[in-house]
């Protein structure tokens, strides 16, 4: 899942912009972890695949 960071910096380039946050359960424990990752909009499809690659 992927949430836009509603941000504009002073030059306006924070458009530009996403916050990519991904949530993955624990085998081990059950527990939820959050991963918080700022990236370019056209690098959102490969931020998620190399966290959720990273489990």
């Amino acid at each position: 899942m992927a949430k836009k960071v509603v941000a504009t910096l002073k030059t306006g380039k924070g458009k530009e912009y996403s916050k990519v946050v991904t949530m993955t359960k624990s085998p081990k424990t059950g527990a939820y972890s959050f991963k918080e990752v700022i990236v370019h909009n056209d690098h959102v499809k490969d931020a998620i695949a190399g966290i959720q690659q990273g489990k």
